[in-house]
């Protein structure tokens, strides 16, 4: 892991000769301090609408004028009938959580700025003992908390403790203070209670559900549910076993797609030794396979697409773990990890960027190599126009390699007109500036969308990760005072979410099986193959280009 977060987080743009993921360069750090001019984001055009919810110990809800959340129903509504002020919220859409300035807006506070040991300023919750924010997760008779809570808290809580040990606690103060132990209860406060209990669960089974991949997670999920269930109301146990069926379900999916990546890794061979069994003129290449560039950026989109969505927001916060100061035992994530979705999300950012130079080496002739370079470039095009930067940027850097931009006499015979303007697009100065103004419009037009084809953004998924280690690492995850530094994990969940947003759109282009199993399994050169197969093309320009030709020759070739 921390070689996969040093190459990762020394990814730029490459200049011309590097390599796609690797070089490392020195750019202004994501602001967190440095501009007090506030950031424009996917959130900054959601209407405004009220919704309660109060700290635990009011006994009276007080609404906020910065209640920004626009509620929206939950898939499977846990309460049919609301109950007036006690009635749970319901739960908005990803794209609703959190406001353009990246703090919840609807956590109220009673007049004082402490409540219960959890810090307000400004109606913010700002900072809290640990205690205290687990505490507040959980539902009572008068109180459910908000979904942005519910998120925030499940998100950043695994950097203080493990999540199968929040669970625990979780059950204990579910089973104990809400006396779900005792047969004899007040069945009316347990007809209030339950439902919220079993919409908690359902929120951390459907948006994490690889923390149930812990034996120990589902042990205790198991045994709340079934008190939940083992009630006389028929409701809970329909849901509740509607809830259990969804997790299976997708932990089920997960299992099938890290089998299909394992076999395509185990069956990834080098070009090169296929080319030494098999002619080079009989040789495919991705031209044959698909001569329209607009076609190739669709089929591109649905590998994207595909990848992100597997990708749980609590593996943006395992990559960068630490250890709890306060923890002297250990760090949270001394185990192994549950998935490595982000990783291979990243591998195959290194696979198109490799398959690219591949194509363009692999041609004799020059005239088809500069034709090679010229369908890239239109691929590339149409992957902005549909806002698949994550494929744009894997493309510019696999023309930027050295063996692909050394080819001089190639690349004069290319029109190079829209590549300049596709790496003006993707420039690394000015922090990405104009990316992320490419960026900020992609999320606009997904708001207002009018078909499902303006609603995809994918976007640079290394600069994604590189902006959230870097909040990560500008501001300490707990105060002086022990406190959770609750206003840290407010602008952390707005940018994981965000992403939970674009992650979930459906690809509405039509798939073609035959492309995407080349862009997916076809063999492509490594470096070294690249040098030579380039070394080939246009000869070595000095005595160093010669030397190393001659070497890579003996080395791959066998010859002298």
């Amino acid at each position: 892991m921390a070689k996969f977060l040093a190459e990762l987080l020394g990814c730029t743009l490459p200049s011309k000769g590097a390599s796609p993921m690797f070089e490392s360069k020195s750019h202004s750090r994501v602001g967190l301090k440095s501009s007090t001019k506030q950031k424009t984001t996917i959130f900054s055009a959601l209407a405004s609408e009220k919704s309660l919810s109060d700290c635990k110990k009011e006994q009276q809800w007080k609404p906020s004028v910065y209640s920004n959340i626009t509620p929206v129903c939950f898939p499977s509504p846990l309460i049919e009938k609301p109950i007036g002020k006690e009635s749970m919220p319901q739960t908005p859409p990803f794209s609703a959580m959190f406001d353009s300035s990246g703090y919840n807006r609807n956590l109220y506070q009673s007049a004082e700025d402490s409540c219960g040991g959890l810090y307000y300023h400004d109606n913010n919750l700002l900072s809290g003992s640990l205690e205290a924010l687990i505490q507040h997760l959980v539902p009572n008779v008068d109180y459910y908390p908000d979904r942005t809570y519910i998120f925030t808290f499940l998100l950043s809580s695994r950097l203080f403790m493990h999540p199968y040990e929040l669970m625990a606690k979780v059950c204990h103060l579910c089973v104990e203070h809400q006396q779900l132990s005792d047969p004899d209860s007040d069945k009316n406060q347990m007809r209030k209670i339950a439902p919220k209990i079993l919409q908690l669960l359902t929120e951390w089974t459907e948006t994490f559900p690889y923390d149930f991949r812990d034996e120990r997670m589902m042990r205790n999920l198991k045994d709340l549910a079934h008190r939940i269930a083992s009630g006389e109301e028929q409701t809970y146990r329909k849901n509740v076993q509607q809830m259990m069926q969804c997790l299976i379900r997708k932990l089920a999916t997960l299992s099938q797609y890290e089998e299909v990546l394992a076999k395509i890794s185990s069956t990834s061979t080098d070009r090169l030794t296929v080319l030494k069994t098999k002619p080079q003129s009989i040789q495919r290449d991705i031209i044959t396979i698909c001569n329209d560039p607009y076609t190739l950026a669709q089929q591109l989109t649905h590998i994207e697409l595909e990848r992100l969505n597997y990708i749980g927001p609590e593996e943006f916060v395992q990559a960068f773990v630490q250890k709890d100061p306060l923890d002297n035992d250990k760090s949270c994530y001394t185990e192994r990890k549950k998935t490595r979705n982000l990783e291979a999300y990243v591998e195959w950012f290194n696979r198109l960027s490799y398959l690219v130079a591949t194509e363009i080496c692999m041609p004799v002739k020059k005239k088809h190599r500069a034709r090679m370079i010229e369908y890239f470039i239109d691929v590339a095009r149409e992957c902005f126009n549909i806002g698949n930067f994550n494929s744009l940027m894997a493309i510019i850097s696999g023309m930027n390699m050295s063996p692909v931009s050394r080819l001089k006499k190639t690349w004069a015979k290319v029109k190079t007109a829209k590549f300049d303007i596709l790496e003006h697009q993707m420039d690394p100065s000015s922090n990405f500036y104009n990316y992320r103004t490419a960026l900020r419009g992609a999320a606009q037009r997904s708001l207002t969308a009018h078909s499902s084809r303006e609603k995809i953004v994918i976007p640079f998924f290394s600069l994604l990760i590189k902006d959230i280690y870097f909040l990560n690492e500008g501001c300490a995850n707990r105060l002086p005072n022990g406190h959770v530094n609750f206003e840290k994990f407010w602008e952390l969940a707005k940018q994981v979410s965000e992403f939970m947003t674009w992650k979930q759109v459906e690809c509405p282009f039509e798939r073609d099986r035959k492309i995407l199993q080349y862009l997916l399994t076809v063999p492509v050169f490594s470096e070294d193959a690249l040098y030579l197969a380039s070394y080939e093309s246009e000869g070595p320009e000095n005595h160093i280009e010669k030397d190393r030709w001659k070497s890579l020759r003996s080395s791959l070739l066998g010859r002298v």
